[in-house]
């Protein structure tokens, strides 16, 4: 039987003793370089100016305001915060900033009153009777005025009394001559004539001159022939309408006659 070959025994504290005498010689190293530096350290010189403080100037009273009396305010009651509206759309930018108004013009100069004239009696007399004269003018133009109006309305009305009192006149002349008068029986249409007859102021045809013909003969030979058998002719009511000559036109359609071209 074989015995086991022996073991050795490392001895205890062998690897501390080892790392005590690295830090030892590490410690040593440490105070060698340390020691050389601060023996070979070159002091700093530091140069200081020594300049006289200016003195303080003297300082600066102020005055305080007086306090303010405190005003006792009532407490309100809070009114209940109202929904705020809901917020309107801006009008084309504020109206462009509401546009700068012009500066207002400055009033101008009042001229001083003028200082009123002193009375004069004479004078206002003067005035007055001007004044009446100038009413009386235009009081006498205004009757003028109203005057020839009238006159003129007057002279209007007369003539037109005058024309149709000749118009009878000459309808009662052509309507005596016009039963006198025998047609022809080959006239056609209805031609007109005009005579030109000179009377008396009895009456009594003179003359009588065709102006213009109908254009048929024997028509305007039948109306010569009644203008004369109507002699005497009649006389106007009034004896200013008498006329030494007369013009008178005839067709054959008495309602046309004196209207007819």
């Amino acid at each position: 039987m074989t015995e086991a070959p022996p073991q050795r025994v490392k001895p205890p504290g062998k690897r501390l003793s080892i790392i005590l005498a690295v830090l030892v010689h590490v410690a040593l190293v440490a105070l060698l370089v340390y020691g050389i530096r601060w023996q070979t350290r070159i002091e700093d010189v530091v140069e200081v100016d020594l300049v006289q403080q200016a003195p303080a100037p003297p300082p600066v009273v102020r005055e305080e305001p007086p306090p303010v009396p405190k005003v006792e305010t009532k407490s309100e009651p809070k009114p209940e915060p109202k929904p705020e509206p809901p917020p309107k759309k801006p009008d084309i930018a504020l109206k462009e900033k509401e546009k700068v108004k012009p500066p207002p013009k400055p009033d101008p100069v009042k001229p001083a009153p003028e200082a009123k004239p002193k009375f004069d009696p004479v004078k206002d007399v003067l005035a007055r009777e001007e004044k009446d004269r100038a009413m009386e003018r235009l009081i006498a133009d205004e009757e003028r005025k109203l005057k020839q109006q009238k006159e003129a309305s007057a002279a209007a009305q007369t003539a037109a009394a005058r024309n149709k009192a000749e118009q009878g006149y000459a309808e009662r002349i052509r309507a005596k001559i016009r039963g006198n008068i025998v047609l022809p029986p080959d006239i056609k249409g209805n031609p007109s004539a005009l005579f030109k007859v000179v009377q008396l102021p009895s009456g009594e045809v003179m003359a009588v001159q065709l102006t213009r013909s109908s254009g048929h003969a024997g028509y305007d030979a039948a109306v010569e022939r009644a203008i004369l058998k109507s002699s005497p002719l009649p006389k106007p009511d009034d004896p200013s309408l008498f006329a030494r000559e007369l013009s008178l036109t005839f067709c054959p359609d008495p309602r046309e006659d004196g209207r007819c071209g």
